[in-house]
């Protein structure tokens, strides 16, 4: 198997575990904040989505710099983000499947400006940067759907409300 292979099998499960949270939600949770301190869930989910779609649009450059690179996604339906999500996925998707195999191992930059935030092969980025990073916000949102009394859902097994 090739490193593109294990991805686009982390790619789909990943992204259909997030789709199994958006398909709980109703516009008017995106408002929804556990504490003055914390994102609101739209802004939170939205944050998840566009992770997601940094395979696509900052894995394929060498420096990523968050003032010129990156615009928040602030989604305000739960439409927008399950459009986001989809046709992220079919461009993270064609990124993995044409990306070359000797890029994996090619040095990605994450900066603010000229401050270097980090630097390490595309390999740990997409695994440190991207997914783990999405993964962590994701688990914030099963709390967040908690707090609402939305059933969570299982995404590396039953959940508690899945359960019997």
């Amino acid at each position: 198997m090739s490193i593109k292979d294990g991805f686009l099998v982390e790619l789909e499960r990943e992204t259909n575990s997030t789709r199994r949270i958006i398909d709980r939600l109703k516009d008017e949770d995106l408002a929804f904040r556990p504490h003055e301190k914390s994102m609101s869930l739209g802004a939170l989910i939205g944050h998840v989505v566009e992770l997601h779609n940094w395979v696509a649009t900052a894995l394929t450059k060498n420096d990523f710099n968050l003032q010129t690179d990156y615009k928040p996604f602030k989604p305000s339906t739960v439409a927008e983000l399950k459009q986001a999500l989809d046709e992220g996925y079919k461009a993270n998707e064609q990124t993995l499947n044409t990306f070359p195999e000797d890029e994996w191992f090619k040095t990605w930059t994450m900066r603010v400006g000229d401050y270097v935030i980090g630097e390490m092969p595309k390999l740990g980025a997409l695994r440190f940067v991207i997914n783990n990073h999405l993964i962590h916000h994701r688990g914030q949102l099963t709390v967040y759907l908690r707090l609402l009394d939305i059933p969570v859902p299982g995404l590396y097994g039953p959940s508690a409300d899945e359960q019997k």
